[in-house]
């Protein structure tokens, strides 16, 4: 199908792109990748009036060591560079397990981490290792900046706290404390690849001992959620298969024509459980 008309405009800086947004109607979009905005364009499940391309913007850019042992992402940056990136692989490798399944071979050349993380799909793998991560974003408008944690940012299905003047400019993960392990398990819809459920796990061990968990979840329900009963079980002293027990705790678990609420409850357990197991034995 052929989208409905619209503008388009590629600034040539940031500050351009930023005096656009500043006076931008509801209709204007940011495009990036294109991965997610372009398919509900051509399906008109979704219309604007104007699309600003920020694909090209080199303060998006670029993938840096972080504070203490963690890592400073660009928000345009596209997951192929993340797969690629030696930095990357040493400090967050949990990064790498969750995007290395994402879409093909195409979506991952086009699409970027910043992109996923605002658009907030419910079924999106990123924001569940991001809230695992303790991670936090930095967005930027004509006005100022913010820091914005992961554990606040996700609001509902394709809402973030993302203001409509505002650039996701770089994604920041702190370091992983020695001892800990991380894992993404997640059950995939066969056709489409997106996640029925996905579930990251970050777990430090000590002398056998969970002595920190972080646990993010998606697909189950309309956001990506930190299953804090999870962690307070495993803190708590509770096997893992009972602290797994917990992963759909206050949420309205969601049921479509790919799983009902039942069976996308249940799978949560599961692949909660797995996730789990696998940071446990990497953290040794």
């Amino acid at each position: 199908m052929i989208p409905a008309a619209f503008s388009y405009t590629r600034p040539a800086s940031l500050a351009e792109a930023l005096s656009l947004l500043a006076g931008a109607s509801d209709g204007t979009k940011v495009i990036n990748g294109g991965q997610s905005l372009l398919p509900l364009l051509k399906l008109r499940v979704a219309e604007v009036d104007r699309l600003i391309d920020i694909g090209r913007l080199g303060e998006l850019q670029g993938i840096r060591p972080g504070a203490d042992g963690g890592l400073v992402i660009g928000g345009a940056v596209p997951y192929t560079a993340v797969l690629a990136s030696p930095l990357v692989a040493e400090r967050c490798p949990l990064l790498a397990e969750t995007i290395a399944d994402i879409g093909d071979v195409q979506v991952r050349n086009r699409g970027t981490l910043g992109g996923s993380v605002a658009h907030a799909d419910p079924a999106s793998d990123l924001p569940a290792a991001m809230l695992a991560l303790d991670a936090s974003f930095v967005t930027r408008s004509s006005a100022g900046e913010r820091v914005v944690a992961a554990d606040g940012f996700f609001h509902g299905a394709f809402e973030t706290d993302l203001r409509p003047d505002e650039l996701l400019m770089e994604l920041r993960i702190p370091g992983l404390a020695a001892g800990t392990g991380t894992a993404y398990r997640r059950l995939a819809q066969p056709a489409s690849g997106y996640s029925l459920v996905g579930v990251a796990a970050v777990v430090r061990t000590d002398a056998g001992r969970v002595v920190d968990a972080r646990v993010g979840i998606t697909g189950v329900g309309e956001v990506a959620y930190r299953a804090r009963a999870v962690e307070t079980a495993l803190l708590g002293g509770s096997s893992v298969a009972d602290a797994a027990a917990h992963a759909a705790d206050g949420q309205v678990v969601a049921s479509d024509i790919h799983a009902d609420a039942e069976y996308r409850g249940a799978m949560a357990v599961v692949f909660t459980r797995r996730a789990i197991e696998a940071a446990t034995v990497r953290a040794g």
